[in-house]
């Protein structure tokens, strides 16, 4: 059977990336595929305890230590969800991955970029998404859709979260092959169709 393939939606917090990776996942079942979606972090039951922790924890946390929460609870869901979709031929559609460790905790956070990735390598046993869609918009208008009470990391001030979308922003220009960026500005309806839009020539062109 032919491995599946992997995509991924990442962004600030707020950008719209859970309801489109909903409705992306619709999409593509409404195409004919067998679709396995996965939030990162959780996603299993080691990872659901961590990701707790790492929203709702009261004591202070290094950026260290955080990265290697998030590493952690990664390869759980690799191990338990990803790699055996992937392996049954599914396609695989996560709300966020190892880039959100990268723009987070490296970019805003101060810890080195390319020491996350080869953290992540570690963690994930190389298993990276094929396609990666960068949701972007300003802090400020993600900051005024953000209508429930925000958790640990969103409400970290309004300079990290602006450090965070430029990461994301080098990150997608370093590898614009695997990267695509979203103007996530636009509705919610038009996002969706320029997600599928990428999507429809992409899966084309990889068959």
């Amino acid at each position: 059977m032919p491995r599946g393939r992997f995509i991924s939606l990442d962004g600030i917090d707020g950008c719209g990336k859970s309801t489109q990776a909903r409705l992306l996942a619709d999409w593509l079942r409404g195409r004919g595929y067998e679709v396995t979606e996965c939030a990162d972090p959780g996603g299993t039951a080691t990872g659901n305890e961590i990701r707790t922790l790492l929203l709702h924890c009261r004591h202070a946390m290094t950026g260290r230590c955080e990265a290697l929460l998030f590493m952690a609870s990664r390869a759980e869901l690799v191990a338990e969800v990803i790699e055996p979709a992937l392996n049954a031929g599914r396609l695989v559609v996560a709300d966020r991955y190892l880039l959100a460790n990268v723009a987070y905790q490296g970019y805003a956070a101060g810890l080195p970029p390319e020491e996350l990735w080869q953290i992540g390598h570690f963690a994930t046993a190389g298993v990276k998404p094929d396609l990666t869609f960068v949701l972007d918009l300003p802090t400020e208008v993600a900051r005024a859709r953000r209508l429930r009470v925000s958790d640990r990391l969103e409400s970290r001030d309004e300079e990290f979260h602006r450090r965070v979308r430029a990461g994301y922003l080098e990150e997608a220009r370093r590898q614009p092959a695997c990267i695509r960026v979203i103007d996530a500005t636009q509705s919610v309806e038009a996002v969706r169709g320029a997600i599928c839009g990428v999507l429809d020539g992409w899966l084309a062109q990889t068959r």
